[in-house]
Formats: structure tokens, C-alpha cells, sequence
């Protein structure tokens, strides 16, 4: 495993396993364990996947097992946007999280989305890490120039922007606005949500050819080479082992260039449209 170093000094491993639409608890739980078991050591959760409690069970067991301690661990979950209407709420939103998965901290835990009173629910966040209970906090579909602003509002700089990045939408100005801030990049739907279809690409299933790799380790291996953590998700146990196997290989720069010609420049939703954080606000997560 890599990892990259956040500004605070914690280390971050480069590819994580995701949860995103995995509410069944159960299921859910089998394939956090199966990942951990893979040898992921980044689990990302949120509020809103309705599953932090099955990734705390799959935590425990693993740690049980013996396949891992807390510690080797890094585990990340998200505010959801009904608590950002203040620090109050924000700080129960967050104590919420914690209580749900049974774990005494996140390693990382990020806003949701640049929804309602974002600033105050960070200082909710700033408490909690000095408190000890978030090791590392950040954000999450952040576009660059609301980051931009963040950064240079807040007492503690985010430590992650987690955004859609992948070949099709590769985001390359947001990535030097997070290098000059010193934030990492983490991509959700790093193999493009299946919004496309990369499987079939020929020029994809060329370079994986070569390299004796699947179109999505080609896929993976490029976003990370970009120094982009990525987590994919899958409730496969082969194509979870297939997702992390990705370090024995190197794309050139041509190939790198090839794959940053397919960008669309065209996210697969924009969160800033006031029609879209008006349905998010009226979602709730925590009764």
C-alpha cells in the first residue's frame, strides 16, 4: 500500500474501500470485513450511506479476528447537510456518527456538501478534532473556488476534498487548486459511477492488456498516480481483491495523457445547483 501525508502529518493509504449504496447491513458489513481481510485499510462511510453502523460491526469483527487493530485503520464517515444548520446541531450530527458506528473516533470525517452553514458546522468539526474524536477532517464536493474561500476563512485548513474524478471528468485545475493548498484529493466514482463505459474502451483494454490488469486497475492506477485517493466500492469479494492489486505496475506518460483525453469536462451532477441542495436539504439521516 502507498499512502500520502496529510497536512497535519497523519497518513492517508491511497486506495480505500467505499460504501456508497450499500444500506443493507448485512451485506454491507461482509464486504467491509472481506475488504479489511483484502487488506484495505481505509473504509469511507457517511451519514447518508445509512450504513455507519454496519462498518463498525465489520471493524470490530475484523479486529477480533485478528486481521487488524484500530489502528492500522483509517476510517472515514461525513456530515450530512441536515446538520449543518449550526454548531449545535453540527456537534450532534458528529456525536450521531460516532455513536452509530461505535467507534470512539474517525480517522477522517468530512462535510458532506457546501450546503447551509457550512462555516459554522466546521468549527463544530475544529472542536471535535482538538477534542481527539476526528483525527483529520476535510471536506468533500468542494469546487475549487468555494475551497478557495474555505481555506482562507477558517482557523484549520481542510485536510481532504473528496470530489468526482476519473477519466471521463478529470478535474485538472481543481487538482492544482488543492496541490497549491496543500489539501489531498480523494475521488468518489473513481471508475465513473457507470455513467460509462470504460470496460469497453479500446484503447483502455489495450493498456490493461499490456500490463496484464483489468480496465478498472488501469483506471484506479491512473487516478493514483495522479496522487488522487480513490475507493472504490464493490460487494464482489474478486473484484474487491482485484481494486487494491494495483501497485505492481507503472503507466507511462503517454499512456497517463491518453486516458486524460477522454475527460468530458462535464460532472455527473453539479452541487451547486440550488435545485439540488434544495432536495438535499429536505433528505434526513438522523431521526
Amino acid at each position: 500500500m502507498e499512502y500520502v501525508t496529510l497536512n497535519n502529518g497523519l497518513k492517508m493509504p491511497m486506495v480505500g474501500f467505499g460504501v456508497f449504496r450499500v444500506p443493507d447491513k448485512k451485506e454491507c458489513e461482509e464486504s467491509v470485513y472481506q475488504a479489511i481481510k483484502a487488506g484495505y485499510r481505509l473504509i469511507d462511510t457517511a451519514a447518508a450511506y445509512y450504513n455507519e453502523d454496519a462498518v463498525g460491526a465489520a471493524v470490530k469483527r475484523a479486529i477480533a479476528d485478528g486481521l487488524c487493530t484500530r489502528e492500522d485503520l483509517f476510517i472515514t464517515s461525513k456530515l450530512w447537510v441536515q446538520d449543518m444548520m449550526d454548531y449545535e446541531s453540527a456537534q450532534k450530527g458528529i456525536e450521531a456518527s460516532l455513536e452509530k458506528s461505535g467507534l470512539e473516533y474517525f480517522d477522517l470525517y468530512l462535510l458532506h456538501q457546501a450546503c447551509g452553514d457550512y462555516f459554522s458546522a466546521w468549527r463544530a468539526m475544529e472542536t471535535a478534532y482538538q477534542e481527539g474524536k476526528l483525527k483529520a477532517i476535510g471536506v468533500s464536493n468542494f469546487y475549487a473556488h468555494v475551497l478557495v474561500n474555505f481555506v482562507n476563512t477558517v482557523e484549520i485548513k481542510p485536510m481532504v476534498n473528496q470530489v468526482e474524478l476519473h477519466p471521463y471528468y478529470t478535474q485538472e485545475k481543481a487538482l492544482e487548486t488543492m496541490k497549491y493548498y496543500d489539501v489531498i484529493p480523494e475521488a468518489w466514482a473513481p471508475l465513473g459511477g457507470g455513467r460509462y463505459n470504460p470496460f469497453e474502451d479500446e484503447m483502455l483494454k489495450g493498456i490493461a492488456a499490456k500490463y496484464n490488469k483489468s480496465v478498472g486497475q488501469v483506471i484506479l492506477r491512473w487516478n493514483v498516480q495522479r496522487g488522487v485517493v480513490v475507493i472504490p466500492k464493490s460487494t464482489h469479494v474478486e473484484r474487491i481483491k482485484e481494486n487494491i492489486d494495483i501497485f505492481d505496475f507503472e503507466l507511462t506518460d503517454e499512456e497517463m495523457k491518453a486516458m486524460q483525453a477522454l475527460d468530458t469536462n462535464k460532472p455527473s451532477h453539479n452541487p451547486e445547483d440550488p435545485a439540488n441542495e434544495t432536495r438535499l436539504m429536505g433528505l434526513k439521516i438522523h431521526d
